[in-house]
């Protein structure tokens, strides 16, 4: 069995290149949080013909529990999009700004997996004029060294792959 804080030092690590980490003042019940931010503008020959400005945000969430069951998924899941949410500035250029729930759990109560696979957030802006969130979720049993995720966070399960 691995050690939580293995674990979750493993996965803050991956994201360091291009996030902001923050482990001392995360948002309650997280243990860590992360942030990314992308600007791209496009021009015309000259920097004065700006034909277009993009741009894209992810933020992350890091929970750890004993036991993932109904209830502590339910406050994690909930916290994470409306921490996401109030961070979000949807205006003209803005494109997206996801919110990316990753969870580390001891076990995984019966049936937990299904759940984890429902849990769904997604919200436009403007009728997408001015971009859109979309929810991922991935969760990693210690104990077995399963991995659960909805269909936007299946590639999230990479991050969990042993090191060699």
């Amino acid at each position: 069995m691995e050690d939580m804080q293995e674990v979750l030092e493993r996965i803050l690590r991956s994201y360091t290149r291009y996030y902001r980490i923050n482990r001392e003042t995360p948002t309650e019940p997280f243990i860590a949080e992360a942030d990314f931010d992308m600007h791209g503008e496009e021009y015309f020959l000259i920097k004065s013909a700006k034909i277009s400005e993009v741009d894209s945000r992810e933020y992350v969430v890091f929970a750890e529990t004993p036991l993932l069951d109904d209830n502590s998924l339910s406050e994690f899941d909930e916290k994470a999009w409306q921490t996401g949410m109030d961070r979000v500035v949807a205006k003209a250029n803005h494109r997206n700004s996801d919110v990316v729930l990753i969870i580390l759990a001891e076990r995984f109560a019966d049936g937990i997996e299904k759940e984890i696979k429902r849990k769904k957030h997604y919200k436009s802006y403007l009728w997408g004029i001015h971009g859109w969130s979309n929810y991922r979720l991935v969760a990693y049993e210690l104990s077995s060294g399963r991995t659960a995720a909805n269909r936007l966070g299946n590639d999230l399960k990479k991050l969990f792959a042993k090191p060699h």
